[in-house]
């Protein structure tokens, strides 16, 4: 067989990633349904998932090539398929053990566009799973994240996650009988005291206030330059932190918060994908260099529900 065939038979990828739960860490963020379906895309530079509700709530998550510890791309353009996040993440978790930090091959597309999935490090089993692929929805609408002025509107947090425990359990505890998951939540940041203000209305009133300077040990960053205030759904707030892997309150690497015109929330996360038995040290690859911390980038993108600043 010629070379040429040979190429136009190579899959468009085929990657390695030696920690699986790392990866499930990563995508189970980003899973907020039961029954979610996701977009996968590939390029030279990495895989993106994407996943959405109602137009109103988007999220990324960025396996950049770097993390992959050995990354074959072979297509043209960027290819696009449909696939089942919870199935994924389920397929995922059964490659990884307890106690020990499993390697997997990721291929697509298979014969029949599937995505296939292989073990590769284990010596007495090998575990193959393969995914059924679809052709994917459009993405209905553009997150087209804009800086709300001059100064950009941020604020980091660093545990996102405590900030929905705490409005939570304030909630259960103040206010029994308000339907909180069907209500929304004011977000006001002013510059005069810097603060972020959470505030919730119904048979009851809850508010937060995480003033700058004085929360230091959660809001290590913030800058603001004017008053803004928007409304959000409690639950599309509740999907951006109740998820978030143990990784990101161990690490304590900080979480990003924006808000842009027309009261677009942006929310970044971190998450280590490293190995578990070397997320202390710093990654060698096969040529012996020394790689940064590999990290997934989780986005998440939320519409405000009123804006108030007209």
């Amino acid at each position: 067989m010629s070379s040429s065939a040979v190429e136009a038979e190579a899959p468009d990828l085929v990657c390695q990633l030696d920690s699986v739960q790392g990866m499930v860490d990563a995508l189970s963020a980003v899973r907020w349904k039961r029954h979610q379906d996701a977009v996968v895309e590939l390029s030279e530079h990495g895989v993106v998932l994407i996943v959405e509700d109602t137009g109103c709530l988007q999220a990324k998550v960025y396996l950049q090539r770097e993390l992959f510890v050995r990354y074959e791309y072979n297509a043209e353009g960027r290819p696009r398929f449909g696939v089942s996040l919870g199935l994924f993440v389920d397929c995922l978790n059964s490659f990884s053990a307890p106690g020990r930090s499993s390697s997997i091959q990721i291929q697509y597309p298979g014969p029949d566009m599937q995505l296939l999935l292989k073990s590769v490090d284990s010596h007495d089993a090998c575990i193959y799973a393969e995914i059924r692929t679809r052709i994917p929805d459009t993405i209905s609408w553009d997150y087209n994240f804009e800086p709300a002025g001059g100064t950009p509107l941020t604020f980091t947090v660093k545990v996102l996650y405590s900030l929905g425990v705490i409005i939570s359990a304030a909630l259960k505890e103040a206010i029994d009988d308000l339907e909180w998951p069907g209500s929304s939540i004011q977000i006001i940041v002013q510059p005069d005291p810097p603060c972020v203000t959470f505030k919730g209305e119904g048979h009851g009133d809850l508010q937060i206030d995480f003033t700058y300077y004085v929360n230091t040990d959660l809001v290590i960053a913030f800058h603001c330059d004017h008053r803004v205030s928007y409304r959000y759904k409690y639950k599309f707030l509740r999907a951006i932190t109740s998820n978030l892997p143990s990784s990101v309150i161990k690490d304590n690497r900080g979480s990003k918060l924006s808000i842009g015109r027309g009261g677009m929330l942006k929310v970044q996360h971190l998450v280590s994908v490293a190995r578990a038995a070397a997320a202390s040290h710093p990654h060698v690859d096969s040529a012996g260099h020394q790689q940064p911390s590999r990290i997934a980038y989780i986005e998440f993108f939320v519409k405000s529900e009123v804006d108030e600043n007209n």
